[in-house]
């Protein structure tokens, strides 16, 4: 028994032994096992950009097998995807690669005015392909947040009866500008409301130093903000005081010198890890398990 994923466990105390037992199980896989730190391999771009923008840099992307065994090769605490990716590999990997479905997509027709992710896939699918998670997005900020928030109520309630835990994917698009939907008081929010909804295991993105609402403008003149370390620790800090973990993703693709700069900036602030696709899975094999590799490398300090 790891002492760093026990004291984590421990601000679950209530949940379904099931959804414990899940947590523990993705806590303690991989080259992360025992650390409290996470790095998940995530590949739903392919549903949300198109195949040829998300695997045509690296064309070996177009296997889901090869996706599956880059988080195996790399260990990756989970693997992320939708249905139809992880029904292709769960076959081999589930039982022994922690797998998480992503339960709702959305694509490049959406409306970006009200973004909305679709319901793709079920929590019996989840059940039935061995995972050991449910993945799902929500837009706070959208117009169609409220019916959003409905499902993922639902959903998380029925994924604990099933006992498995659930990762929220939090994205604040909608009613703000583009520089706010990474301002840090929107992704502080963001992170916040995820936790409300009651998931496991929260995804945002970096925070910026830019302030987006001018409601908050006075409180944030108080929190330091100016480094990635210090914006990060008050969305940890958003996330129940750090008793949910809370996750980081990796975004567009940008240079090796530039991710891992924003890794140990992560770090540093007491992120739990990241969520790595593009700036993964695009390179070559070799280039993609020693980013992997440099990465969990900083989570172990």
């Amino acid at each position: 028994m790891s002492e760093n994923v026990e004291k984590i466990l421990s601000n679950y105390a209530g949940e379904t032994p099931g959804v414990i037992g899940n947590l523990r199980r993705m806590l303690n896989h991989g080259t992360l096992a025992g650390t409290g730190k996470m790095v998940i391999l995530p590949v739903d771009q392919g549903f949300e950009h198109g195949p040829g923008r998300t695997f045509e840099p690296n064309p070996a992307g177009y296997d889901p097998h090869y996706h599956a065994n880059l988080a195996v090769k790399s260990g990756c605490n989970a693997y992320a995807a939708p249905i139809g990716f992880i029904e292709a590999v769960a076959y081999k990997h589930a039982g022994s690669l922690p797998l998480i479905l992503k339960v709702n997509n959305s694509d490049l027709l959406g409306n970006p005015a009200a973004p909305q992710s679709a319901l793709t896939s079920s929590v019996k699918d989840a059940v039935r392909l061995g995972c050991s998670a449910i993945g799902f997005t929500i837009y706070p900020g959208s117009p169609a947040r409220n019916e959003t928030y409905e499902q993922i109520r639902d959903l998380i309630r029925e994924a604990r009866e099933a006992g498995i835990p659930t990762v929220l994917w939090s994205y604040a698009r909608g009613g703000m500008s583009k520089q706010g939907e990474t301002a840090l008081d929107v992704i502080a929010y963001a992170a916040h409301i995820a936790c409300q909804l009651g998931a496991h295991v929260v995804k945002v993105k970096p925070p910026t130093a830019f302030i987006e609402r001018d409601d908050t403008k006075k409180f944030y003149e108080k929190i330091p903000h100016e480094t990635l370390s210090d914006r990060i620790a008050h969305v940890v800090k958003s996330c129940f005081d750090g008793r949910r973990i809370v996750i980081f993703s990796g975004g567009e693709a940008k240079g090796t010198a530039e991710v891992l700069e924003e890794i140990k900036g992560i770090a540093a602030g007491g992120g739990f890890g990241s969520i790595m696709g593009r700036n993964a899975f695009q390179r070559p094999e070799a280039d993609a398990l020693k980013l992997l590799a440099d990465t969990m490398a900083i989570y172990k300090g």
